[in-house]
């Protein structure tokens, strides 16, 4: 990973760290670069799963044919009417939160789908992940970064793999 350059003024992402704070919902109209369509035989029903427990916002519903959600910018689904269930996803859709915001998500989600829920873990490159099985099926992987101890096993796992490590 030599050949990069720092772009975090454009991700709404915030640094890592235990009192970091998730940014506002996005409101705002943009050219979308990239979103998730999740069919559902039960609209309104995913719509209330998707806001109450992953924490988007109804951005726009059209009747019957789409309803637009979104959490901070550039996370946006689009859940659509269909006829049947969808098998499980063997893909995941991948979603940035803070630390604060895992177990109160994971515990959303319960309560809505008892058993949707595996997580938290931790992984070798310094996140926080939970996975979350939507009533539709989708697997969503709700991830937060940690602060990066320079010492410790992820910063050797990160550093092993080509990724420059900040100077303590």
């Amino acid at each position: 990973m030599t050949d990069y350059y720092e772009a975090f003024d454009i991700s709404p992402v915030p640094p890592p760290g235990p009192d970091a704070t998730p940014p506002e919902i996005y409101r705002g109209i943009y050219g979308m670069p990239m979103f998730v369509i999740v069919p559902t035989p039960h609209l309104a029903a995913s719509v209330d799963f998707w806001t109450r427990g992953l924490g988007f916002i109804d951005f726009f519903t059209v009747p019957g044919q789409v309803t637009h959600l979104r959490r901070w910018a550039f996370q946006d689904a689009l859940l659509i009417p269909t006829g049947t269930l969808p098998t499980p996803s063997t893909v995941s859709i991948g979603f940035s939160c803070v630390l604060s915001q895992v177990d109160e998500i994971a515990q959303a989600c319960t309560t809505l789908v008892p058993g949707c829920t595996t997580g938290p873990r931790q992984t070798p490159w310094n996140t926080v992940e939970l996975e979350v099985v939507t009533p539709e099926n989708a697997r969503v992987i709700m991830t937060a970064a940690r602060p990066l101890d320079l010492d410790s096993a992820e910063a050797r796992y990160l550093e092993a793999n080509g990724f420059t490590l900040p100077n303590g």
